[in-house]
């Protein structure tokens, strides 16, 4: 669990940065300055650096509540998984899944550099631990996992596209993956409580008279956030 949290906090003081770049609306390119026109530079072409500019110190949000919140969560999966080697699937993923709720509640998007990649790493770092523990059937579920969970969401993008994006589906496939590894009743757990605190938030949302049932709103977070609580029931419940 330290060296989890500690990986955890060590990545989050990188999330900023990105989160900044890719908070722009789909038609836009990704930001290369800061709003008082200083470049952003460093590793990776600037993709890897400080939260805040150098210069003027006015874009991203503070790294410290980044670095807490990644290194909260990937000691909470090395909790519930032990030193099972699926945790570095998890460890993998966290930083990904947590960029892209800082992205989608500031945009209401999901890029695809962020949902391809989860998909692409889970199905990958699973893979090869099945190779080597020999959890072939466990892998061969959670692709199919990752499959249903994203038929599903296209199947509500189809009937309400006001109500979700194409990126929710594509996130879906990842987030399938994972809760599939540790079986159908873990799937269902952490998919349906995406949809639930999604609908809540909706719902208050109308409540408070502060949006309507055509209202967009970030899907992401909630299906992340349900992911998450699924992840570690199905993680603690485990062999």
């Amino acid at each position: 669990m330290v060296l989890a949290a500690a990986y955890g906090a060590a990545v989050g003081l990188l999330l900023p940065r990105p989160a900044y770049r890719m908070a722009v609306e789909p038609e836009e390119e990704w930001r290369a300055r800061c709003p008082g026109g200083h470049p952003l530079t460093g590793a990776a072409r600037g993709w890897l650096g400080p939260g805040r500019c150098p210069d003027c110190g006015v874009y991203g949000p503070a790294a410290l509540p980044a670095a807490t919140a990644t290194a909260l969560v990937c000691a909470s999966l090395a909790a519930a998984t032990g030193p099972r080697p699926e945790l570095v699937a998890w460890l993998v993923m966290a930083p990904l899944a947590l960029l892209m709720v800082t992205v989608d509640w500031r945009v209401r998007r999901l890029p695809d550099v962020l949902t391809l990649p989860l998909a692409a790493t889970g199905a990958g770092v699973l893979g090869l631990v099945a190779l080597l523990t020999g959890e072939t059937a466990a892998w061969r579920r959670a692709l199919l996992a990752g499959l249903l969970l994203a038929g599903f969401y296209l199947l509500l993008y189809v009937i309400n596209r006001s109500g979700l994006g194409l990126g929710d589906v594509k996130l879906a496939a990842g987030l399938g993956v994972a809760l599939g590894w540790y079986g159908w009743r873990t799937l269902v757990t952490g998919g349906a409580a995406g949809v639930l605190l999604g609908a809540l938030y909706g719902a208050g949302l109308v409540l408070a008279r502060r949006g309507g049932r055509e209202t967009p709103m970030p899907l992401g977070p909630f299906m992340i956030g349900g992911a998450f609580g699924g992840l570690l029931l199905g993680a603690a419940a485990a062999p």
